[in-house]
């Protein structure tokens, strides 16, 4: 048992530690540690409680390393300009840390030849100059081609 003042009072029974919460200033008895033999509580206001514990949640969230999928979509019939500047965005979102999905979408008969296609897209994966791993490995689906890739 632990007091307003942050002083422990040791271990109390249920009934005990009740009796010390004082009724009109508005605190409340909190079990802080439920899991702890024997479990914590704590004299205290439940709103200052709440809002400490989601101050910390949102501290642990910002905490953790952020991976967005960003997305490259690139042509079959591209030029050589044009890819290149689409490689220079992959190589951006790259070094970001960020997943990167590439898709070659696919317009009437271009369906028709996809092995031309799929080499196409394995074409401009080679061409990426920054050590990626792939996580999705080439593949058909909907209205074209698409594949996964991260920095290693």
């Amino acid at each position: 048992m632990i007091d307003a003042e942050g002083k422990n009072l040791g271990v109390l029974a249920l009934g005990d530690a009740l009796a010390l919460v004082p009724q009109s200033s508005g605190m409340d008895l909190i079990e802080i540690s439920p899991n702890a033999k024997p479990p914590v509580a704590r004299i205290m206001s439940y709103d200052k409680f709440r809002y400490e514990q989601e101050k910390l949640e949102k501290k642990q969230r910002q905490s953790q390393k952020q991976t967005d999928l960003k997305v490259v979509q690139i042509s079959a019939r591209a030029a050589e300009n044009d890819l290149q500047v689409k490689l220079k965005r992959l190589e951006e979102f790259l070094g970001e840390g960020h997943q990167v999905m590439i898709n070659m979408r696919l317009k009437g008969r271009e369906k028709a030849n996809k092995s031309w296609a799929e080499q196409k897209l394995k074409d401009f994966m080679n061409m990426v100059k920054t050590e990626y791993k792939v996580i999705a490995p080439p593949r058909y689906a909907g209205n074209g081609f698409s594949a996964q890739i991260v920095k290693k």
